[in-house]
């Protein structure tokens, strides 16, 4: 037997798995057969030399399969899942083949599939990896790309999300507020050492289509970058206000009283590591923004 037999018996011993994780993190069968079938051609191609643990790293193919088919359908503005008539989802549901799926379609329903569709995709990866198949947050860091400690707060955030909420302490929340007000602060007057003093040096910013059209300013990495970016656009800052989005403290730009640019922060400590930048209009229809004066927490 050749490698390439060997490498494909192999696969097929851990297929059902790999369906299971790709279908939890896209809620679509057909797509998670899709995500599947993408991943063994990066195998295929590839070669499995040198890996230890081909479960572990299988696993991680799939993942960043479904990462990019995710981040992709938010590119598009997809109808949302909660959109989509309860009665054909539920079909498409019950077409697994329960003997094979059995824990899946236990542990899976359109409940928590409608709640999933609300996070953000490192959100759901995150939280479908380390919560559903107890990957460690070191095995995900690589998979998202961000840092041990952001990695950690998008599970927890997405926790408490499909948990109903969950708490926030005062303390915190306050700690939040006030990294969030230095950084509005210091755009509003142009300050570009105060940004600096309040980003991490490796901070990311990214932006949806709506946000930035232009392809190099998808993606901006680095303290000094994102602090000319935010000066860029200091005029916005006057009509922005520190609000709650999903919970968690956040920047929303209002134009002509309604909201039009969403800011999500990750924060450690007192740097901000993270900032995601959202204004495409079915994204924002789908925030739960509230004042933090009306929130009770502080």
């Amino acid at each position: 037997m050749d490698e390439r037999e060997w490498l494909g018996e192999q696969f097929e011993t851990y297929r059902a798995h790999l369906r299971k994780v790709a279908y939890r993190m896209l809620g679509s069968v057909n797509e998670a057969d899709d995500a599947v079938q993408e991943s063994w051609l990066r195998v295929r191609r590839a070669g499995a030399a040198g890996v230890e643990n081909l479960g572990g790293w299988l696993t991680t193919i799939v993942s960043r399969v479904c990462l990019d088919m995710l981040r992709a359908r938010k590119l598009r503005r997809e109808e949302p899942l909660d959109a989509v008539d309860p009665e054909s989802a539920a079909s498409e549901v019950n077409a697994i083949d329960l003997e094979q799926d059995a824990s899946l379609a236990d542990s899976v329903g359109l409940a928590l599939l409608v709640i999933l569709e609300k996070l953000s995709p490192a959100e759901r990866v995150a939280y479908v990896l380390h919560d559903m198949f107890d990957l460690s947050f070191d095995d995900i860091v690589p998979i998202l790309g961000r840092s041990a400690v952001a990695t950690r707060q998008l599970a927890s955030r997405a926790r408490r999300r499909v948990r109903g909420g969950g708490t926030v302490s005062g303390a915190d929340r306050a700690r939040r507020r006030e990294v969030a007000e230095a950084f509005l602060s210091a755009s509003r007057s142009g300050d570009y050492d105060a940004l600096i003093a309040v980003l991490a040096p490796d901070v990311v910013a990214r932006s949806d289509r709506v946000a930035a059209s232009n392809e190099a300013l998808r993606e901006i990495r680095g303290a000094p970058a994102v602090a000319k970016g935010a000066l860029a656009y200091s005029g916005r800052a006057l009509s922005t206000r520190v609000m709650l989005v999903n919970g968690a403290v956040g920047l929303v730009w209002f134009r002509d009283g309604q909201p039009t640019v969403v800011v999500d922060f990750t924060i450690e400590g007192r740097k901000i590591v993270e900032i995601e930048f959202i204004a495409d209009p079915e994204r924002l229809r789908r925030l739960d923004l509230a004042d933090l004066d009306d929130a009770g927490s502080l």
